[in-house]
């Protein structure tokens, strides 16, 4: 677990606005307890998810080194990925959901390197390591499904988000802080609970973000692979919960083929889903991804992705034809028959060719915002982007000549010509203007006094998504997450019965004698009556060793904890079970 490990070379490449989210994973902080909670889990998974998981699953647990036994060190998991392709980095519970793709795209897996309570040890809807590194990490193994993750993650952190979808993250993201965190009272939960509820109710037309939300939930986190009659699991979300992932293979659950309408099926994090989406195999994913990427702004642009833009009130960038790229955030379109005719970005802007920003335009130079009509010239055929020189001088457009140019919707530009910018291809991408009048109709749009007018040329939008085309023009450090994860508190009693905890894991071990279990248990049954899961490991090592007399007693405790406490039989039984199971296959 040494933290001396060489980091994973994908890490290395990964911009500093990501780099925000990382936080380093202190190994030291997991406890005994969380530790047998991983074991726990991991011992129910491999045992149930071998029958009902993708073959995937089992050969990824093998190819990415997680042990059930031990939680996962990020150091190790990044020297293992690396083999097939990918990294993984740890961060503070839920982040942002432009940043969670962006790092897919990069081929970086987040995991939020807490562990749930014992007391969730079946679920929880705050991302843990159980979630990431035991649900998510090992399917990436299979190099179709680890494509789609990759490729959804580049098309989805291009999603154009509203208002209320930040919203409706921080809200969810304190929700599952608060549902984890030990003690917190039930009326703030409720109050939580209800504020998601209300904007679950109240989103209004669904953004792209929100669509993209939809289509990772029912694929990434809660797929099913197969066939309708017979489907398997690889949705993190299933693989990491024992106890949903039992449940979603019941005819309680609704069992439906996935297509595109999965994008308009919204959900809900802190319950058990009504209904799951089957693939028929991985590649069907990248299908209805490809579909879905289709209708989206980023290719299909237009006066509606222009439109998404300034409702997001956001970074954003619009392409185009000529493939010049504005990033900024819209304020104002004007639109004649259904067209943008005139652009109009508010604040630091700056313009891009091939996602590099271009030298002399960044946002020091453009810093008050961004202006400029788009479309064809009126009555010219011809696009300024397509003419030839010989076709700009005859229409006056050329260095040190005045002109007026007059678009399509009326957008008039008159000022004396101080060069152009063009891009590899040769076209003009920008004409730049001194003494210059912009208008439209009998609105002002630039005046001379305002300096040089930097005309983008484009006879139409191509593209428009979230974030800038150049990550380097904009100052995006600026992640100050509204609420931090909450660490278990500590108490004499706490620390007694992790170090309860440890001394059993140094048994299991061999670094310590067997005859301590007869003090451990007496102490867990008096100090630490609640307690179940140290009970089921003490039974554990007691049955290996055919200690009878002790097992009998500790069996005997367990019944009584069972008895007062009915909520946890299941998972009593379900520990038991692996061990007196595994004993008779051995028989």
């Amino acid at each position: 677990m040494s933290a001396t490990i060489d980091s994973n070379p994908l890490l290395d490449k990964l911009p500093e606005h990501l780099r925000q989210f990382i936080k380093p994973q202190d190994y030291k902080d997991y406890t005994p307890i969380n530790q047998a909670v991983w074991r726990y889990v991991m011992r129910k998974n491999v045992d149930y998810l071998s029958k009902v998981a993708h073959n995937s699953y089992l050969e990824g647990l093998e190819k990415t080194g997680i042990e059930v036994d031990n939680i996962p060190s990020m150091y190790g998991m990044n020297r293992i990925l690396k083999e097939i392709g990918w990294a993984a980095v740890a961060v503070d519970g839920f982040i942002p959901p432009n940043a969670f793709m962006e790092f897919q795209a990069y081929n970086v897996l987040v995991i939020a390197s807490d562990i749930r309570q014992l007391e969730h040890i079946e679920y929880t809807p705050a991302p843990d390591i159980i979630h990431e590194g035991a649900g998510h990490a090992p399917i990436i193994a299979n190099p179709e499904y680890a494509e789609y993750l990759r490729r959804f993650g580049e098309i989805g952190c291009k999603a154009i988000s509203s208002a209320r979808d930040y919203e409706m993250y921080e809200a969810i993201r304190l929700l599952s802080i608060l549902k984890e965190a030990e003690g917190t009272p039930q009326d703030e939960i409720d109050a939580i609970e209800k504020r998601v509820e209300d904007l679950q109710n109240d989103m209004g037309e669904l953004s792209e973000m929100a669509l993209v939300r939809n289509l990772h939930w029912w694929t990434v986190e809660y797929g099913l692979i197969g066939t309708v009659d017979d489907p398997k699991i690889y949705g993190a979300g299933l693989l990491s919960s024992i106890g949903e992932s039992a449940w979603c293979m019941t005819d309680n659950v609704k069992k439906m083929p996935y297509d595109i309408n999965a994008a308009y099926q919204s959900f809900d994090i802190t319950k058990p889903q009504p209904q799951l989406y089957v693939t028929p195999d991985f590649a069907h994913l990248n299908q209805v991804l490809e579909e879905f990427a289709n209708k989206m702004a980023l290719r299909t642009g237009g006066l509606s992705g222009l439109t998404k833009l300034i409702q997001s009130n956001a970074l954003g960038t619009i392409e185009l034809s000529t493939g010049l790229q504005v990033s900024g955030t819209f304020t104002n379109v004007i639109q004649d028959n259904g067209k943008p005719i005139y652009i109009q970005t508010t604040g630091a802007t700056a313009l891009s060719y091939r996602e590099k920003e271009l030298v002399g335009h960044g946002t020091l130079y453009h810093a008050e915002g961004f202006g400029s009509p788009v479309g064809k010239l009126k009555g010219i055929n011809l696009a300024i982007e397509d003419m030839s020189p010989r076709d700009l001088q005859a229409y006056d457009i050329y260095e040190g000549g005045r002109v007026t140019l007059e678009f399509e919707g009326g957008v008039k530009v008159s000022g004396e010509i101080i060069t152009g910018t063009r891009n590899l291809q040769g076209k003009i991408i920008i004409i730049s203007f001194k003494d210059c009048t912009v208008t439209h109709n009998d609105t002002v749009l630039f005046q001379p006094e305002w300096g040089i007018y930097d005309m983008a040329v484009g006879k139409k939008v191509i593209a428009a998504f979230s974030g800038p085309a150049d990550v380097t023009s904009f100052d995006l450090i600026t992640h100050v997450p509204s609420s931090q994860t909450i660490k278990a508190k500590k108490s004499p009693a706490r620390e007694e019965l992790e170090g309860l905890y440890q001394k059993v894991r140094g048994i299991r071990e061999g670094k310590a004698d067997n005859k301590e279990l007869q003090s451990i248990f007496t102490i867990v049954k008096q100090n630490h009556p609640n307690d179940w899961l140290l009970s089921v490991e003490i039974a554990e090592l007691l049955q290996k060793n055919n200690t009878t007399e002790l097992l009998n007693q500790v069996m005997t405790h367990l019944d009584d904890v069972k008895n007062r406490r009915p909520e946890i039989v299941h998972l009593v039984d379900g520990g038991l079970e692996l061990i007196f199971e595994k004993e008779k296959s051995l028989d």
